[in-house]
């Protein structure tokens, strides 16, 4: 599913990721860690098409993401990959399930009803016609989990997606996690600080100088 070859970055005449090699299979749910500042989250943006390597491949369903102009790598992540991002990226102007709906309504199958159902599992029942001014931050990282899992993606990326959740509240969203991905059959590769996070995931890596290490 997914495959990365000689993967290698720079920043400002640094070395973040220096020719990484990993193969990730189709299904599997993949807890990433390692020190602050690894490049951990360069290693989601790189896999998603956010950011160019300097170096190497991302492959995703046997297609190197470099061989894709911006409207087929935009189209991919849209029909393919859901997002959770630490800084939320929610919509200010749009209602939580208009927020959560969003890429229902990209890929052209709006479902209410799902975004509304997206909404419920995160513990928002009854707030789709919030806005995201109304909500605190834990909520706010909520609506992004729920808007991420809405369209079924094949490919679940996120990055620290219980940072700023309690934690009765983190466990019941990684087990939401699980589940969606278990039941769409997606691959998931989740970068977190948390060892409790990381035990829910099939396997943990290690993100070092060096590359990607099991644990």
């Amino acid at each position: 599913m997914l495959e990365l070859v000689d993967l290698t970055k720079y920043y400002g005449g640094r070395t973040v990721l220096a020719q990484l090699s990993h193969r990730f299979a189709p299904g599997e749910f993949v807890a990433v860690m390692g020190e602050s500042g690894v490049g951990k989250s360069t290693l989601l943006n790189l896999i998603a098409g956010l950011d160019t390597p300097d170096g190497g491949q991302v492959v995703v369903d046997g297609v190197p993401m470099s061989s894709l102009d911006d409207d087929a790598a935009t189209r991919l992540r849209r029909s393919r990959m859901g997002f959770i991002f630490q800084a939320f990226h929610v919509l200010p102007h749009l209602t939580l399930e208009q927020n959560v709906a969003l890429p229902l309504l990209l890929n052209g199958g709006l479902d209410a009803a799902r975004a509304r159902a997206m909404l419920d599992a995160v513990g928002l029942q009854g707030r789709g016609a919030d806005f995201p001014r109304q909500l605190s931050g834990g909520e706010l990282q909520r609506v992004a989990i729920a808007r991420a899992l809405v369209h079924r993606p094949a490919l679940l990326l996120a990055d620290e997606p219980t940072g700023n959740l309690d934690p009765e509240t983190a466990d019941g969203i990684l087990h939401l996690l699980r589940a969606e991905i278990r039941a769409s059959g997606a691959g998931a590769i989740m970068v977190t600080h948390s060892h409790a996070a990381a035990a829910m995931a099939d396997r943990t890596l290690v993100l070092t100088r060096s590359g990607l290490k099991l644990t």
